[in-house]
C-alpha cells in the first residue's frame, strides 16, 4: 500500500447563506501540474470537493473522487496500475471513468461499484479539471492553453502553494500591483511613490479585466538589475490579465526611451507568469505558479534567480494575504474603502459574483 498523503481542508468551509454556490461552476480550474502526476496519487481539495489526481503508465491522466466506494477509504492512499487506481483497503481496482474493473476473490462487479469521476485535461504541462454546476455536466471548451510553457524564447519554473485565505484576496493581490514597492523592495519593488502614481488603465472583455500599468524612466528594482544588463534607468511595464479561475502577468523593462511600452513585440526583459488560483474551501485555496523569463544571451544564465526570487515574493504575498485574513475574521464584517488601485480587483469581484448567480440558474434548472 501507497503511504496515505490525504490531508483534511486546512478550514472548513463556512455554510453558503443563501442557494447561490460559494465559486463560479462550469469552469475550468487549475488542479496541479503535469510534473505533480508520477507514480503516485496525489490528494487534493478543490472547491470542497475531494479529489485524487494519478497518471497511468501509458500517460494518460484521471481524476476521481477520493472514496471507495466500498468501505470509504480514499483512494489516494491506494496504488496506480496499468489499468486503473486499486484501493489500498480491499483492493478494489477502478478505471479512469471511475468504474471497478476488478474485485478481488469475487467474479461478480455490482452496478453500483463506481466512483465519480471528473474531466481532467493535460495541457501545457498544466492539468485542469472540470468543475460542473450539474452531475452530468460536460465542458463547453477545451481547457485554456499557455502556450509560453512550449515557447524556446523562454524559460520556466513554478511551484504549488497552499493559502489559508479565501482565493479572491489572492486575486486582489495579483490585480493590484501598486503592493510592490511597500511588500517587496529586495526583488521587484523599486520606488513606492512611482507604483503608486503608475499610468493606470483598466479593461474588461466579458469575463476577463485587463489591468495596465506603465512606470517611465524608472530605476530597476533588484530582480531586474541582476537578470539583465540594463544600461541604466527603465521603462517597465506590467500587464494583469484575469480570468475567473487564473491570471496571466507580463511584467517586464527595457532600457529608458529604446522602445514603445504598447509595442506587443518590445524588446527587454520579460517576465511572464501564470496564476492558477484555485478554491480549496471558501476559507483556503491553492496556488499553482510558474515564471517565465527570456535570458539575455550575454549574461549566465539567470533562469534559477529570477525563478527563486519570484518565490520569494510569493512568499512575502502569502504572509500579507494570510495576516489580512486573520483579521478580516477578528474583526468581523467592517466597512472599508476603496482607493485608486482597487479598480481593477472590484471588477473581478463583478465578475465572480455574476458567475456565481449563473452557477445558482444552472443548478436550479438541472
Amino acid at each position: 500500500m501507497t503511504e496515505c498523503t490525504t490531508i483534511a481542508p486546512a478550514s472548513t468551509p463556512a455554510p453558503t447563506p443563501s442557494s447561490t454556490p460559494a465559486f463560479p461552476l462550469d469552469q475550468w480550474y487549475v488542479a496541479g501540474f503535469a510534473w505533480e502526476l508520477q507514480d503516485a496519487p496525489l490528494a487534493r481539495t478543490l472547491l470542497g470537493r475531494p479529489v485524487v489526481l494519478f497518471r497511468t503508465p501509458d500517460g494518460s491522466v484521471a481524476a476521481l473522487e477520493d472514496r471507495c466506494c466500498h468501505r470509504e477509504l480514499p483512494l489516494s492512499c491506494g496504488t496506480v496500475e496499468p489499468r486503473g487506481l486499486r484501493c489500498g483497503y480491499h483492493g478494489l481496482l477502478f478505471d479512469r471513468a471511475g468504474q471497478c474493473l476488478e474485485i478481488p476473490g469475487q467474479q461478480r462487479i455490482p452496478p453500483k461499484a463506481c466512483v465519480k469521476s471528473f474531466d481532467l485535461r493535460e495541457r501545457d504541462q498544466i492539468l485542469w479539471i472540470w468543475m460542473g454546476a450539474a452531475p452530468d455536466s460536460v465542458p463547453a471548451q477545451e481547457p485554456p492553453a499557455y502556450p509560453v510553457h512550449g515557447d524556446a524564447r523562454y524559460r520556466f519554473g513554478g511551484d504549488v502553494y497552499h493559502y489559508d485565505a479565501p482565493y479572491q484576496l489572492i486575486h486582489d493581490n495579483l490585480l493590484d500591483l501598486s503592493h510592490l514597492g511597500y511588500v517587496h523592495l529586495k526583488t521587484i519593488g523599486g520606488n513606492a511613490g512611482i507604483h503608486m502614481n503608475a499610468e493606470l488603465k483598466v479593461r474588461q472583455e466579458g469575463d476577463s479585466v485587463t489591468v495596465l500599468r506603465w512606470m517611465p524612466d524608472s530605476d530597476p528594482p533588484p530582480t531586474y538589475a541582476a537578470a539583465w544588463p540594463f544600461a541604466g534607468r527603465i521603462d517597465r511595464w506590467q500587464e494583469v490579465e484575469f480570468h475567473p479561475t487564473h491570471v496571466r502577468i507580463w511584467t517586464g523593462a527595457m532600457d529608458a526611451g529604446s522602445g514603445q511600452l504598447d509595442d506587443p513585440q518590445r524588446e527587454g526583459f520579460h517576465m511572464r507568469g501564470f496564476h492558477g488560483v484555485t478554491p480549496e474551501t471558501e476559507h483556503s485555496a491553492h496556488y499553482f505558479w510558474t515564471i517565465a523569463t527570456n535570458p539575455h544571451p550575454d549574461m549566465q544564465d539567470t533562469t534559477r534567480l529570477v525563478i527563486d526570487q519570484t518565490a520569494a515574493t510569493f512568499e512575502e504575498d502569502k504572509v500579507v494575504i494570510e495576516a489580512q485574513f486573520r483579521n478580516q475574521q477578528r474583526f468581523g464584517a467592517r466597512p472599508v474603502i476603496d482607493i485608486h488601485v482597487d479598480a481593477g480587483p472590484n471588477r473581478a469581484r463583478r465578475v465572480i459574483s455574476r458567475l456565481r448567480e449563473a452557477s445558482a440558474r444552472a443548478l436550479a434548472a438541472a
